[in-house]
């Protein structure tokens, strides 16, 4: 009779001898129906319990040492689900593989037979797809421990909608406690490229996000009298029209930037003129530089405009950036980005690794490169039907409520990518 290690020896040899292809076809009908269920029971920003014990319990049962629930808010009766899996296999680098895990209070439209079953709650962005990887990605690197070496260390991170879970994690002192990488590594779903095709940029890839709320006070009366009054709706539509020259005049043709008002409040009476108007507005950027520049001329042109409206001094206008919603931009290590790129088209395919464009949208997963002090870069995998983009049909964004990945092609290309990557970095 064979011994036990014998066995386990002849088992860990036959796993390594199948390919990675291989590997996630054995594992595709568990994902399959991992991904389903939890799009199917999204959870909220800093509410992702259930959601961050199912990923803490799988990876758990792989053989990862597993700190759950890891990370510190600010808030001092919030829970921080975060989750940290290392799994060591001898000496050499460390690589960060990093997902996210909230949802998006959004109403799920999608028609989905596993559409979700929380009211007013749906993973509109894909983070469901990114635990599947992550989750796929474990199961595949624990069956080929024989072809690398070193500590793969998994992050769940919660709160990413809210640009919180990056912070918090951080707070806690993640990389005190459980090591710090060498290399960090994450994947993000694209709304616009073929399911299973991985994208790469090097450089600035995704933008910096500022919450701006302005207010424009003015001295409200009736409609019927306007000479009375210094009426805050004309001050906002000014205020509005005049921000559009941020862009198109102050800012270089070479720098990309953008000012959006999301919303606007003023007034409850047709013939009342309101003391003053809310606007809600996000900023993206690239450069500090640039950014700093735009929140200067946001702040400059609402002073201006009530000035020349005769608003008193102690009525001028309020801008407040909300520092607790806002997030740096993402930069890719460019030497680790072409080293991935390289990889990636090596095993697999030049069809399915495109250098792609850099995106506007924000993300936290930069804060855990400590300001570019450990290499770090994010792919994206392609989530949309081929036959859909060929169409020239009008595609949901993420963030939609019709927004549902083709599932099985997305896990397949978004795992191996991840995998490939891993294996490259711990070679």
């Amino acid at each position: 009779m064979k011994s036990v290690a014998a066995l386990l020896f002849l088992a860990a040899a036959a796993a390594s001898a199948q390919t990675i292809d291989q590997l996630i076809d054995r594992e595709m009908p568990s994902l399959l129906s991992t991904y389903k269920q939890l799009h199917a029971a999204p959870e909220l920003s800093m509410q992702e319990k259930k959601t961050s014990e199912l990923v803490a319990s799988q990876l758990r049962a792989l053989g990862f040492d597993v700190t759950y629930p890891f990370g510190q808010y600010n808030e001092p009766n919030a829970t921080c689900y975060g989750v940290v899996a290392i799994l060591k296999n001898g000496s050499g680098p460390t690589v960060l593989v990093r997902s996210d895990m909230d949802a998006l209070p959004v109403e799920e439209q999608t028609g989905a037979a596993y559409v979700s079953q929380n009211k007013g709650v749906m993973h509109a962005c894909g983070h469901d797809i990114h635990m599947t990887t992550l989750l796929g990605t474990a199961k595949v690197l624990t069956e080929l421990k024989s072809k690398w070496h070193g500590t793969v260390m998994l992050v769940g991170q919660p709160a990413e909608e809210v640009v919180k879970g990056a912070d918090a994690m951080l707070r806690a002192g993640i990389y005190d406690k459980v090591g710090k990488p060498d290399f960090i590594i994450a994947l993000h779903d694209n709304a616009n490229m073929p399911a299973g095709q991985i994208g790469w940029f090097p450089g600035y890839f995704m933008a910096s996000a500022d919450s701006v709320n302005v207010t424009i006070r003015g001295m409200g009366g009736h409609g019927a009298s306007p000479q009375s009054t210094k009426d805050p709706v004309v001050m906002a539509a000014e205020f509005i029209t005049a921000l559009q020259t941020i862009v198109s005049r102050e800012t270089s043709p070479l720098d990309s930037a953008v000012v959006t008002v999301g919303s606007i409040h003023g007034g409850a009476k047709r013939n009342v003129i309101p003391d003053e108007v809310q606007l809600l507005m996000t900023v993206r950027t690239y450069k500090p530089g640039v950014r700093k520049q735009v929140l200067a001329s946001i702040e400059r042109i609402a002073r201006g405009i009530a000035l020349a409206a005769g608003v008193p001094a102690d009525r001028a206008p309020v801008v407040e950036v909300l520092a607790g919603e806002s997030t740096d931009a993402t930069w890719n290590d460019p030497a680790l980005s072409e080293r991935l790129a390289k990889a990636l088209t090596r095993d697999m395919g030049a069809a399915n690794v495109v250098k792609m464009d850099p995106l506007m949208v924000s993300e936290d997963f930069g804060r855990f490169a400590l300001d570019r002090k450990i290499p770090a870069t994010m792919l994206n995998v392609g989530a949309v039907d081929p036959a859909r983009i060929a169409s020239g049909e009008r595609l949901p964004s993420l963030h939609s409520s019709q927004f549902l990945p083709v599932a099985e092609p997305t896990l397949r290309g978004g795992i191996k990518a991840m995998v490939v990557s891993s294996l490259e970095l711990l070679k």
